[in-house]
């Protein structure tokens, strides 16, 4: 299978979980700058925007995301092997493949798409020394593990892993399908969880919030007027001044 190199753009999973539009998270990570063109320098600077981002653990939009990539830092090509179809949810359980925690079994918490990694709970730890000024404070956290190699789906049936496939149910819905027992893998409520609320049926509307009942409601008409013009209509104000004469020779 092709491998391709890690993308620029934030995956569905990530856009979902921040809850956020594509278009701030585009705006957030982008960077662009200017660089002196090679050759005679009264040619005008070019403007450069950076294509390859290093995808971590942070999210796009955040600020541990642009401090590691900084402009000006370089890194190593990262190759992600590209996976068809998504097929892990936060909530799942699953069964760690190798490492010092092979064989147990934990819940998704995290998904990072753009890497093809999950975050499983309470395994696959490593201490990181959070400490400043020479003080030594450890802090035990997970690490990402691969979805094509490391860890793998648990049947809910028996509780033991197991190969699943997607298929269509008789009213049309399409499931993931164990191989093995051939009943259903359900994904989890928890899939719906955002930054901003566990279950969106749960979620109360904000004062700026949009209202749902007037998602579809135009209120832009567009004028033949200036905004300026249009201003003064609401307000009342007439023109009423005659500009003096002005002769050009």
């Amino acid at each position: 299978m092709r491998l391709s190199n890690v993308l620029s753009k934030a995956k569905n999973w990530s856009n979902h979980y921040s809850n956020l539009p594509e278009s701030y998270i585009k705006r957030a990570s982008e960077q662009v700058y200017w660089k002196n063109p090679k050759g005679p320098q009264y040619k005008p600077n070019v403007e450069v925007k950076r294509k390859k981002f290093k995808y971590t653990v942070d999210h796009p939009w955040t600020s541990q995301f642009q401090q590691e990539n900084m402009p000006g830092s370089r890194h190593t090509k990262v190759w992600v092997e590209p996976v068809k179809e998504w097929s892990y949810f936060r909530g799942d359980r699953v069964e760690i493949l190798e490492g010092k925690d092979k064989g147990k079994q934990g819940f998704v918490t995290s998904i990072i798409q753009e890497r093809n990694w999950v975050i499983v709970e309470g395994l696959n730890c490593k201490l990181e020394n959070m400490g400043t000024r020479g003080d030594k404070v450890y802090v035990q956290r997970e690490q990402p593990l691969l979805v094509t190699t490391q860890v793998t789906l648990v049947d809910p049936s028996d509780l033991k892993p197991t190969s699943f496939e997607w298929r269509y149910t008789e009213e049309g819905e399409k499931v993931r399908v164990s191989v093995r027992t051939g009943r259903i893998i359900p994904i989890p409520a928890s899939i719906e969880e955002t930054r901003d609320f566990k279950s969106r049926a749960a979620y109360k509307e904000q004062p700026k919030d949009t209202v749902s009942a007037e998602i579809d409601k135009i209120t832009f008409e567009p004028k033949l007027c200036t905004f300026e013009m249009e201003i003064m209509d609401k307000m009342g104000i007439k023109e009423d001044r005659i500009p003096p004469k002005s002769y050009w020779y």
